[in-house]
């Protein structure tokens, strides 16, 4: 039922549910999510396979063939018990309206990372000369949410890279925003080793701008140890040099 979110689409009118030829799907080139879990695609085919596809998926015609605007994960899905039609209802919707439904498709259904997110942002923003109060309106976000994503994109890849992987969270990379390289590889290095919030994480940034001013840095590893045991069962727990303050 994840593929039945489409309320943002226009009117679908009479067009009804065709069955269509798999091997005349074109993906969407626009589609912003790049990666799909294959245990949850395994799983969908597995229900299809019981029960049917439950929502067809939404098509645009492109001369002899179509192109897919929404449910990916059935198209897979389908595709994994080698069938040779799908569901589908095909919309008259143009190629330039491709890249934004599927972004916000995605995001209602909230299952995109945050960077493949904020590169559909400034996909939309560079092709359609946006501004980011009127592609938040677009997609239903506040513009300090669309504003805050964009700057992800300043950080390094390997910081993105530990965003998409979900190892920092989007709190964590306003912070990092516009500190040095080296600076960035320890400080996040720090962050995975501690399990650091993002108000020790500030805190920490501090510290290491500031070596003379702050000579409290943790040096005993049995503590941040011992801290990260605590967070595991749920308490919060502030690390200081010799110390843990344990709420």
């Amino acid at each position: 039922l994840e593929d039945a979110e489409i309320g943002y689409l226009k009117d679908l009118g009479n067009s009804g549910v065709l069955e269509i030829d798999i091997d005349k799907i074109k993906p969407n080139p626009y589609q912003p999510r790049k990666e799909f879990k294959e245990e949850s695609i395994i799983e969908l085919a597995n229900s299809i396979k019981r029960y049917g596809l439950l929502q067809p998926v939404i098509l645009i015609r492109d001369k002899d063939e179509y192109i897919l605007v929404v449910g990916e994960r059935g198209l897979k899905a389908v595709k994994k018990l080698n069938k040779d039609k799908i569901k589908a209802i095909v919309v008259d919707y143009s190629l330039n309206d491709l890249r934004e439904y599927a972004l916000i498709e995605n995001i209602q259904r909230e299952d995109l990372n945050p960077i493949e997110i904020a590169i559909s942002l400034s996909n939309l923003i560079k092709e359609h000369n946006y501004t980011h109060e009127e592609l938040a309106n677009i997609i239903s976000k506040s513009r300090s949410y669309v504003t805050n994503l964009l700057r992800v994109l300043n950080l390094p890849n390997f910081v993105q890279n530990k965003i998409r992987e979900n190892k920092l969270s989007i709190g964590h990379a306003k912070v990092l925003i516009g500190l040095d390289e080296n600076l960035l590889k320890e400080i996040v290095e720090e962050i995975e080793k501690r399990d650091l919030n993002v108000r020790e994480t500030e805190k920490l940034i501090q510290r290491l701008k500031n070596p003379i001013k702050n000579k409290d840095i943790i040096t005993n590893e049995k503590l941040i140890l011992i801290a990260k045991k605590f967070k595991e069962s749920g308490f919060k727990v502030e690390v200081n040099r010799n110390s843990l303050k344990i709420k």
